[in-house]
């Protein structure tokens, strides 16, 4: 069918000095070597750019900083993220005003809705703000799961143009593309990084991969090989990101889960030379000397240092 997006849209990490402070050259920096890894998109203020944890002064300050150092290139997806209907349309018309080409909404969080409340609050945000929206179904964060029944009928009445799928429940992923199929210029993107070949092979229009912050070519490579039809060349590249995968299960422990995956993709950029620090938001721990070592011997296996 028809698209309005697809290909690789990595979620951006948001670099941090030492201090804390949001690193605004180190940000330019990875925009900069996700543009040059052939992305299709960027995404803003998601998970992996630790969302949760900005203030709304360091939001308006990383949507500004990577529009301007994006310049127009490729289309920013920017994260209206925020707990109820009025408060995500509040945000969402400021990102907007800062570049974002489309928003992506998640159900509403701490707030305890139902699927009804959640088609409403969908259908609300889509009458207030005149860019296409993705519907984020991201259950570990909302603790509510998207239902395919609902999703599509939101596609089919133009409410929302795709859907970013981070639930990890590949039974119903494979379900939403189905039943998607026949609706023109409705997205869905995968945010599981390890089996993005399956998920474009069952008619996914791309990927959102955290890990692509790390190696955008190697996705663009994987997309292109898809794209191609050369099934063979797209899983030997998504074996060898599996294995680059494996960055995310170097820490020993001591840090939460949010903090070893997103410290790891902060911590192999700041090997590499993208990113001056490795620092987290706080209350999250940065990765440390051990935790780096791991990961530098997986980036030397795949050649990225």
């Amino acid at each position: 069918m028809s698209t309005q997006f697809q290909g690789v849209i990595p979620p951006v990490i948001t670099p941090r000095h030492p201090d804390g402070r949001v690193d605004t050259a180190s940000l330019k920096n990875v925009t900069k070597h996700l543009l040059d890894g052939g992305v299709s998109g960027l995404f803003v203020l998601g998970s992996s750019g630790e969302v949760p944890y900005m203030t709304n002064e360091e939001r308006e300050l990383v949507v500004s900083t990577i529009a301007d150092a994006n310049a127009g290139a490729v289309p920013l997806i920017v994260g209206a993220n925020e707990q109820t209907t009025n408060r995500v349309i509040e945000e969402a018309r400021k990102v907007v005003g800062l570049g974002a080409d489309a928003i992506v909404v998640t159900s509403m969080y701490y707030a305890i809705g139902n699927a009804q409340e959640t088609e409403t609050h969908f259908r609300s945000i889509h009458a207030a703000v005149d860019k296409p929206i993705f519907a984020y179904d991201v259950p570990v964060r909302t603790h509510f799961k998207l239902p395919t029944d609902l999703l599509v009928r939101l596609g089919r009445d133009g409410v929302i143009a795709g859907v970013k799928d981070s639930s990890g429940d590949d039974v119903s992923f494979r379900q939403l593309v189905l039943a998607a199929k026949d609706i023109p210029n409705f997205d869905i993107f995968t945010g599981h990084e390890i089996v993005v070949d399956g998920a474009l092979l069952a008619g996914a229009q791309g990927v959102v991969p955290g890990l692509g912050n790390v190696d955008p070519a190697g996705y663009r490579r994987l997309f292109d090989a898809t794209q191609a039809g050369d099934w063979t060349a797209a899983a030997a590249e998504q074996d060898r990101l599996a294995d680059l995968f494996d960055i995310v299960y170097t820490p020993n422990g001591r840090v939460s889960g949010g903090a070893a995956g997103l410290g790891a993709f902060k911590t192999a950029l700041h090997i590499m030379g993208i990113i001056e620090s490795n620092t987290m938001s706080a209350p999250m721990l940065s990765l440390n000397a051990e935790e780096t070592s791991a990961i530098r011997t997986i980036l030397e296996r795949n050649g990225l240092v």
